[in-house]
């Protein structure tokens, strides 16, 4: 037994009970009274007796005994320390005993250890008149968390030496102790001398605020005291935390807060009560310091959830022989694993093997209860070897279990558990080493979490502009990749289409607007979508890209974009390509050589509002490689254009054209970290297999323009072989030539295509309005009957905006079977 100064709560004196290894009885292991006290307390205490010490081990709840509570009727006077240990009766022994102290004397029996594993008791006794109040005995029941993490500590030291246990304590009792209140509404704050002298702080000098108590501490620990002070609405109703303050010697002095967040009447939290103790046994030593030294230091580069799981469990598992780590975040009370090591299932408990999605485990918090009461309280816990836990649970660790709940800003963001299948202890270095990561690793658990969070929005906003799929191309395959930026989290404005025209004709896009932003994201959008609508209308790719241009420098933003077009016949091969400032595109040809295609350009769009963009023509032949891409695959800092563009070129030279999906992939397996997006756009030419055969004809606004248009018609299909009837065709003629002369000014065009034996009529014009379809037909009325006709007649029919006017067209088959015939007469 020891002797000190001790005073807590009202509390003058203080004893720690441990269960001896024969597991029947309790032994006194340390004692701490304040001057004069003179309790006395026996040297042990039976476990199988009626006791306070013994009930309060055995349920594992506190025992509060009153002043008076002791007394034995008809029985007076001090019965002496040996009278406890030999009453058969041991309450009856403990009144006698009792008779001796204060006549307002109250008594505290408080249990050691919780769910972990139950280790002893504290014994309190003093003078605090009516008895231990609520607040009283709240923060009593925190010291004694403070009593059972020295025993905790103590005990490992000696199994990791193989000494055996002294009969004095080393500092069970914390004698450098105090208490506090804070007012969570007014941040006020009550704390006594004992609180003040271990941070350093004067009393003459504390203005009632926790905030000047919470600069004593460290820059570093700061942050995690302010959420305990200053709790949001997830913050779990207790805390445990070290922390550190420098001494006037400059020596760094490690203090234990615990504390309980008591609730207002309103729901809110109202009082946080807590207890600050001496913790110099987690004082790590230098092989510790530079092991969390490494860990902050790599989790300040890690980004993702990903990368912060793999840096705690590089941190952990070796460094502590542990043979499984997991790291999980804490979503709705259900666990979502990050990371396992090792990763395989069968090196799991059967439980997290059930709920295997995926890559990783979702295990059900309900599934789980110790873990769910050891992330309740928010403290690292550790069990050892044969402690009662569930299955889920001891399978991770049958050695030896270490649950550490990963905080940020006072809320349980996630869990890393730890375990061991040969037999481990825990050691107060240890200790350290846990508590330490655990704080680390939760700030950057969270911080990651964000940041995953804010890159999934970009990405998710990037791919709701983009294609989701891109069409089928009669004669050709397109596929496109794009890759965001590794650097920086925000949308980049790179964007890329592949537009189906009319006459087998299919326009390629790819653009860049510039810098990486939610305006970059909104001006990509508008201009996809403009350049989309230009080029479904029919007009050239010069045109298109003027008219873009044009829009851009209209609107009020500072971005500018660049923009490759390429109008590509899908029949023929020949392409027009118009280039506004950006990379030109590539061509790999069908033996495997590429060139950099000489496409004349323009300035990127919106810098002059009156630019001209000059076509360039070109010519694929079948089994050629069409490549537009962005700058951000062939530049960076430490890569410049010419370079990239060669390289680029070498690996187009030695891809597969066979399959243009794994070509792009493989155009792709350099590119690492990107501090720009990557879009590549890749199209395999192949030709069709029948060629169209294609005819115009310029109607002439005359009389007899129909029997032109009917002659015309007529004439070119006997020269492709029709040998049938072709009234349905003439027909079909002669009503959307005389709609379009009928109702509108300028040039009106008739297209013949022919494939295979179905043949496409187009009557192109200059009016932008569609054609008028009755919606009642009176039987007395003559306008409106063509268009009825045409649909009954055609197998296909519809109309489009084509070249600043529109386009008419239907779909008929036409019998073929001789290459010519007689010509008929309109």
């Amino acid at each position: 037994m020891t002797r000190q100064d001790f005073t807590f709560c009202g509390a003058g004196c203080a004893a720690v009970y441990l269960l001896d290894e024969g597991g029947d009885r309790l032994r006194l292991a340390e004692a701490a009274e304040g001057p004069g006290a003179g309790y006395g307390m026996p040297p042990s205490l039976r476990l199988a007796d009626r006791s306070p010490v013994a009930e309060a081990f055995r349920t594992g709840r506190p025992h509060w005994l009153g002043p008076g509570a002791l007394t034995v009727p008809g029985e007076s006077g001090a019965a002496g320390a040996a009278g406890w240990e030999e009453a058969d009766d041991e309450t009856a022994a403990l009144a006698k005993s009792a008779a001796g102290w204060p006549a307002d004397t109250s008594l505290a029996v408080l249990p050691l250890g919780g769910h972990a594993g139950r280790r002893g008791c504290l014994v309190v006794a003093g003078f605090a008149p009516g008895g231990f109040d609520a607040d009283h005995r709240l923060l009593l029941e925190l010291y004694a968390d403070q009593v059972a993490a020295r025993v905790e500590a103590f005990e490992s030291r000696l199994v990791r030496r193989g000494e055996p246990r002294p009969e004095g304590g080393a500092g069970l009792v914390p004698v450098r102790s105090g208490a506090f209140v804070v007012d969570l509404a007014t941040g006020a704050m009550t704390a006594d001398d004992q609180v003040l002298d271990l941070l350093g702080l004067p009393p003459g000098e504390f203005d009632g605020r926790a905030a000047t108590l919470i600069a004593c501490a460290v820059p570093d620990d700061i942050p995690a005291l302010m959420s305990v002070v200053e709790p949001g609405p997830w913050a779990p109703p207790e805390h445990q935390l070290a922390f550190r303050v420098r001494c006037l010697s400059g020596e760094l002095r490690w203090l234990g807060l615990r504390c309980r967040i008591l609730v207002a009447s309103d729901g809110t939290p109202g009082r946080l009560l807590g207890v600050v103790a001496d913790a110099a046994y987690l004082r790590p030593n230098a092989d510790e310091v530079s092991q969390v030294q490494r860990l902050s230091a790599a989790l300040a580069g890690a980004a993702t959830v990903r990368e912060v799981s793999e840096t705690a469990v590089a941190a952990l598992r070796v460094p502590l022989g542990a043979s499984r780590v997991a790291v999980a975040e804490v979503v709705a009370e259900r666990l979502f694993v990050t990371l396992l090591d090792p990763p395989e299932p069968e090196a799991w408990p059967g439980l997290w093997r059930t709920e295997w999605r995926s890559e990783w485990p979702d295990a059900a918090g309900s599934a789980l209860p110790t873990l769910r009461r050891a992330l309740r309280e928010g403290a690292v816990t550790a069990w050892l070897p044969g402690a009662d836990l569930e299955p889920g649970l001891v399978d991770v660790g049958p050695g030896g279990l270490a649950v550490l709940p990963l905080q940020s800003d006072g809320r349980v963001v996630g869990v890393c558990l730890v375990g061991w299948d040969e037999e481990h202890r825990f050691g107060p270095e240890e200790r350290s080493l846990l508590t330490a990561a655990a704080s680390l690793v939760g700030r950057a658990l969270m911080r990651a979490h964000t940041l995953d969070a804010r890159t999934e929005l970009a990405r998710t906003l990037q791919r709701s502009l983009l294609p989701r799929t891109l069409p089928r191309l009669p004669g050709a395959r397109a596929v496109a990749r794009y890759l965001p930026a590794t650097e920086g989290l925000e949308v980049g404005g790179d964007w890329y289409d592949v537009i189906p025209l009319p006459d087998r004709r299919v326009a390629l896009v790819i653009g860049d607007v510039q810098g990486h932003s939610a305006e970059a994201a909104t001006i990509m959008g508008q201009m996809r979508t403009a350049i989309r609508a230009y080029a479904v209308e029919g007009h050239p790719p010069d045109v298109v890209l003027s008219l873009a241009n044009r829009l851009l420098t209209g609107m009020e933003t500072d971005l500018f974009a660049t923009c490759c077009y390429v109008d590509l016949d899908l029949e023929d091969g020949s392409a027009l390509l118009v280039r506004a400032g950006h990379t030109s595109p590539l061509l790999r040809h069908p033996g495997g050589a590429t060139e950099e295609l000489a496409v004349r350009g323009g300035p990127p769009l919106g810098v002059v509002p009156d630019a001209q963009y000059p076509m360039t023509e070109a010519g694929l032949k079948p089994g050629t490689v069409l490549t537009l891409l962005t700058d951000g695959l062939v530049e960076a800092a430490d890569l410049p254009l010419d370079d990239g563009m060669a390289r680029l070129r070498t690996l187009l030279s030695a891809i597969d054209p066979a399959d243009p999906g794994r070509a792009a992939d493989e155009l792709l397996t350099n590119v690492e970290r990107r501090d720009d997006d990557v879009a590549v756009l890749l199209l395999r030419y192949d030709g069709t297999d029948v060629r169209p055969q294609r005819a115009r004809w310029a109607v002439w606004r005359l009389p007899d323009a129909i029997v032109h248009a009917r002659r015309f018609t007529e004439r070119t299909l006997r020269s492709w072989g029709a040998a049938g009837p072709l009234d349905v065709p003439l027909l079909i003629v002669s009503e959307l030539v005389t709609n379009a002369v009928a109702h509108t000014r300028g040039q009106v065009g008739l297209g013949l295509t022919l494939t295979g034996a179905k043949l496409r009529i187009a009557v192109d014009d200059s009016s932008p309005r569609g054609p008028m379809r009755p919606i009642v037909l009176d039987p007395d009325a003559t306008s409106g009957r063509g268009l009825l006709l045409v649909k009954a007649l055609a197998t296909a029919s519809g109309s489009l905006p084509f070249a600043g006017g529109k386009r008419v067209w239907a779909e008929t088959a036409v019998e073929l079977g001789g290459a010519g015939g007689a010509e008929r007469p309109g």
